[in-house]
This record gives C-alpha cells, sequence and structure tokens, in this order.
C-alpha cells in the first residue's frame, strides 16, 4: 500500500471545507485506480489534514494530481496555501 498526507493551513471553517470535499472531492478520488480509503482530519487549530490510501504509488500520484486541481478550482479561499505533502509505502498496518 502507498499513502499521501495533505496537511493545509485553513482560513474559515473546517466544517464547510469537509462538506465541500465530501460532496466534490470524495466522488472524484474514489474512481481513482487502486482506491483503498481516504479521511480528512481537523486539526482544531486552523489546521486540516487529509490521507489517501492506494494500493500502489501510480494511484496516489494520481491522487494528488486530482486533488491539486480540484482544490486551486474549489477550496482556493478556505485553502490558500500550498500543502505540506507526506508520501510514501505504507510500512505498518492494522484495522480492526
Amino acid at each position: 500500500m502507498y499513502a499521501s498526507v495533505r496537511r493545509y493551513a485553513i482560513e474559515g471553517s473546517a466544517e464547510e471545507l469537509a462538506r465541500r470535499v465530501r460532496e466534490g472531492f470524495v466522488p472524484i478520488i474514489r474512481q481513482s485506480s487502486g482506491f483503498v480509503a481516504y479521511y480528512v482530519v481537523d486539526g482544531g487549530d486552523g489546521s486540516v489534514a487529509s490521507m489517501s490510501i492506494f494500493q500502489d504509488q501510480a494511484g496516489a500520484e494520481e491522487s494528488n494530481r486530482k486533488a491539486a486541481d480540484w482544490v486551486r478550482a474549489n477550496l482556493a479561499a478556505l485553502l490558500p496555501k500550498r500543502p505540506e505533502i507526506t508520501a510514501g509505502e505504507v510500512t505498518v498496518a492494522e484495522t480492526a
């Protein structure tokens, strides 16, 4: 598995951002090759992080491109700065 974590500084409402992402971006990322999971975390301190999990690096890189395009078109006012991105092979994974 391959993961991509994007950390954003948010201007405005985390709830509004979550609504827009759920309604607009989630349907797009779900169709990406190798999609496994997607999460958004409200850091509570003016930050939001998203995590995308894919079966392979190609799918994760595709999602990063789609996310960048979608954010520019739909969330520029809420996320005016470029995100900090950490991506790589998942080395430990455990689920209930």
